[in-house]
């Protein structure tokens, strides 16, 4: 289920609402891919928001606790491998997006996602190339999706610790490739990315 979270707006607000929205996870060879959005309170800057992938993790961590404690409304979600396997990491990364967006109360007006593709939204939706570096609702959602599939990332490592899930959080370093092929797949690795179906196949090891 997603994760949210909604304070309260003053009573009487005509203003419009905005959402950025961001994912993590695209890369990896293992995990979900997570997604989140948030509505920033206008006038009411975060400072330090930017990219997260220019951050340093313990920056990210403090900056994702501001985001959910000051936004007038955030949410994280999900796709998991099985549906990135069935789906597609594109797909799948826009279904993590839709239900980002779809559990915000308040419900946006306009949602800028970061990049050129976009979900199919019930809002008016404007992608945006480089969002992450250059808009702060989207800077925020990409903190919060970040840091939201590092925890989940740090847990699978407790379940497949020979994978080192929580050095490299899936992405194919070469400790990864030399584990995966040593170990062969976890249930959490991605059975459609070319070097988890390379193992499987016999030709990675």
């Amino acid at each position: 289920m997603p994760e949210r979270e909604q304070p309260s707006l003053v009573a009487g607000s005509a203003q419009v609402l905005v959402c950025g929205v961001d994912e993590a996870g695209r890369g990896p060879l293992a995990g979900p891919v997570y997604a989140a959005a948030v509505i920033l309170h206008p006038g009411a800057a975060i400072a330090g928001l930017r990219d997260s992938k220019k951050l340093s993790a313990a920056r990210r961590e403090l900056l994702a606790t501001r985001i959910r404690a000051q936004a007038i409304a955030w949410a994280v979600a999900s796709a998991s491998v099985e549906e990135i396997d069935r789906l597609n990491i594109l797909q799948a990364s826009l279904l993590a997006m839709r239900r980002a967006v779809e559990s915000l109360d308040p419900a946006p007006s306009l949602a800028l996602v970061d990049g050129n593709r976009a979900p199919a939204l019930r809002c008016t939706v404007q992608t945006l190339v480089g969002g992450d570096a250059i808009d702060a609702s989207i800077s925020a959602a990409s903190i919060l999706a970040k840091t939201a599939r590092d925890a989940a990332l740090r847990e699978l490592h407790l379940l497949w610790p020979q994978y080192g899930f929580d050095a490299h959080k899936g992405y194919p370093t070469p400790a990864h490739i030399v584990a995966l092929r040593r170990y062969g797949p976890s249930p959490e690795h991605r059975r459609s990315f070319s070097p988890v179906r390379a193992v499987l196949e016999g030709e990675g090891r």
